[in-house]
């Protein structure tokens, strides 16, 4: 168990907008930070970061709560796990007890696979390190490679011994599970039998954005034409090749800071391109780009520039991914090196300097560099010719930008030398024709598709009641501790047994005011996790002299605080007079808040007296007494003559 101090300390010091910052390129927004929801894919930002109040808010998944919330929603880390990952990242000291026999059996399955994954990771870098064998073949192929001792280190590479089961014998002697190694994929079962998949091959731990160990790419050293060069993990539970990208872990901060990042293909292009002192640079892992590793790069950078090898054949192969890129919205450039050379090569053999220059002038917008390979095909045929341009123009249509197209539509009409006119009609055909076969979609898809998005806002009714207990909840949060000077409204009834009300002053702090004026009125809140919260709070500012939203979104259990950043991100985002449409008139900030929490608990009175009065309503139609209807009716009259003080005093007409 991790000590109540080590969290304390981890919350204390974690600033939520810099450990987000690590995921999502975020974009200052007023007192705020936005950016593209990690959670779901979208254009437009709606994932918000409160550095105020340490919370965050991802508003297309409805996801929201803590730094440590981010981690756990993100990463799939466990509780202790977040705590220690932040403990590490701020450079704190863990203080901790040895877990137990059953604490380990507890652990889920899928922390089984990571915990197996890191113990291979660190296997294998040991054995490249320490072993003879690992000096010999592993490490000596590193440093034939250019690789230095730093380098290997910070990339955790590693050497998988040329025997059998070497590996997994020692994994079963150190307590792990043959079931959990065979699903990870570092060891392969046949019947009573267990071998080494990665036997005899240097070894690139493939590593989450956030640094576990998701799986392995195992490179073969000897000729044998039987043998796979390179072998990559088998997809698990941790391990989908298509949703990784080999690098990012050490290239997030520097793509977020450089606003670009270069895509190479091998995973000694990502660490060679580091070694120089290019490090916003990751890999696909020799697989085609798919578009969840190209959602993984938009979280950091608009920016993407594709390098390709000197080798011209795969080029072509190679352009589907460019359209990827564009359909995600994004700005992509190509560079290509020499002939026969790589960006392992190319950087092997440059200094940073010259590097850098290079890939600044040579790398190409992408339809300049689409133009000059396929021009190369067509050659003087017209046909080819033909087919080239309405290729470019089919990679424009896959821009959702309307301006970005219009200004590649212009690009290209200057580059093939044929009229915007005609470009412009292709691209519209091309348009018309993705719709039509849009329009050929299941009939149940198509009326989900159009039915959804008629449902006018505006008629959606709206829970006055839910809203009002929600705005209690954020006025405690927000003005809890705050003295204000209030107005009461002091119902009384004369002689006469007429309801009238006197206004009365008086001084007292935010949380004071509710809670007494909600006890006198007996309002008990009708949503559950509103109630709890409440309760929670003003406990929590009736203990403490210097209450703070952070320690509380801290200290709750995490459906508790998601429903408090909830609750206070929603408040950044919406204006309160939308809500007037759906009868709640609660004051603007630019009034003083002891408007607010006065309108606010009078809005609630009124609310719970006109469901008294339908409750009477309803009641009166089922009594068959004179004196039950008389009575109910009394009662009506009394609480319509209440409703109508109330709105006067809220300036409402009745």
């Amino acid at each position: 168990m991790i000590s109540r101090t080590t969290i304390d300390n981890v919350f204390e010091t974690a600033r939520v907008e810099e450990v987000i910052g690590d995921y999502v390129q975020l974009k200052k927004s007023g007192s705020n930070f936005k950016g593209l929801s990690p959670f779901s894919d979208e254009r437009t930002p709606s994932f918000m970061v409160s550095p105020v109040k340490q919370i965050w808010k991802d508003f297309s998944s409805g996801k929201g709560g803590n730094v440590v919330s981010f981690l756990m929603e993100h990463e799939h880390f466990t509780y202790p796990e977040a705590i220690k990952y932040l403990a590490k990242k701020y450079g704190l000291e863990i203080e901790e007890t040895e877990q137990s026999d059953e604490q380990k059996e507890q652990a889920n399955e899928r922390e089984s696979l990571y915990l197996v994954s890191e113990f291979a990771k660190e296997y294998f870098h040991k054995t490249l390190l320490e072993t003879e064998e690992g000096k010999a073949i592993g490490k000596s192929y590193f440093k034939e490679r250019g690789f230095t001792e730093e380098t290997i280190k910070k990339f955790s590479l590693g050497y998988s011994p040329d025997q059998w089961s070497a590996f997994t014998e020692e994994a079963l002697k150190n307590g792990y599970q043959l079931s959990f190694l065979e699903k990870t994929g570092v060891t392969i079962v046949k019947g009573e039998k267990q071998f080494d998949r990665f036997k005899g091959r240097v070894m690139f731990p493939i590593e989450s954005m956030s640094g576990r160990t998701l799986g392995f790419g195992g490179r073969i050293l000897t000729t044998d034409k039987k043998a796979a060069k390179y072998l990559n993990s088998p997809e698990s539970d941790i391990y989908h090749k298509s949703k990784v990208l080999y690098g990012i872990y050490h290239a997030k901060q520097a793509i977020a800071k450089e606003d670009n990042c270069y895509l190479v293909e091998g995973y000694t292009d990502v660490i060679q391109f580091h070694q120089t002192g290019i490090e916003n640079v990751v890999s696909s892992s020799g697989t085609a780009l798919t578009p969840e590793q190209i959602r993984l790069i938009n979280r950091l950078s608009k920016n993407i520039t594709v390098l390709f090898d000197g080798d011209a054949a795969g080029l072509r192969a190679s352009l589907r991914g460019i359209d990827l890129i564009l359909e995600q919205g994004m700005n992509v450039k190509i560079c290509t090196f020499p002939e026969g050379e790589d960006p392992d090569s190319f950087a092997r053999e440059h200094s940073l300097e010259d590097l850098t220059l290079y890939l600044e002038e040579q790398s190409q917008d992408f339809i300049a560099f689409k133009a000059s390979l396929l021009a190369k095909d067509a050659k003087n045929d017209p046909i080819k010719k033909a087919d080239t341009i309405r290729d470019m123009v089919v990679s424009i249509s896959k821009i959702p930008d309307v301006i970005k197209q219009e200004v590649y539509i212009k690009e290209c009409s200057r580059i093939m030398d044929i009229s915007e006119e005609v470009l412009f009609n292709t691209l519209a055909q091309l348009l018309q024709k993705e719709r039509r076969d849009a329009s050929k979609k299941p009939a149940q898809q198509q009326e989900q598709m159009q039915v959804v998005p008629a449902v006018p806002e505006q008629i959606k009714k709206v829970d006055v009641q839910y809203e009002l207990e929600r705005k209690i909840i954020e006025l405690l949060l927000l003005y809890g501790m705050v003295e204000e000077e209030f107005e009461d409204l002091i119902l009384e009834t004369n002689e006469a047994g007429e309801i009238t009300f006197s206004p009365e002053k008086s001084n007292a702090k935010v949380f004071e005011k509710i809670y007494l004026d909600l006890q006198d009125d007996e309002v008990e809140f009708t949503n559950t996790e509103f109630k709890e919260l409440y309760f929670e709070i003003i406990e929590r500012l009736n203990q403490q002299q210097d209450f703070k939203i952070e320690t509380l979104v801290n200290q709750l259990e995490p459906e508790k605080a998601a429903a408090i950043t909830d609750i206070l991100m929603q408040e950044e985002k919406y204006q309160l007079h939308d809500w007037e449409r759906n009868e709640i008139y609660v004051k603007e900030k630019k009034f003083t808040i002891s408007q607010i929490v006065t309108e606010t608990i009078l809005n609630l009175r009124r609310e719970l007296v006109s469901k008294k009065i339908a409750e009477l309503s309803a009641e009166i139609q089922t009594q068959t007494e004179a004196s039950e209807k008389e009575n109910s009716l009394q009662d009506i009259v009394d609480y319509i003559t209440l409703k109508k003080i109330l709105s006067e005093k809220l300036r409402r007409v009745l």
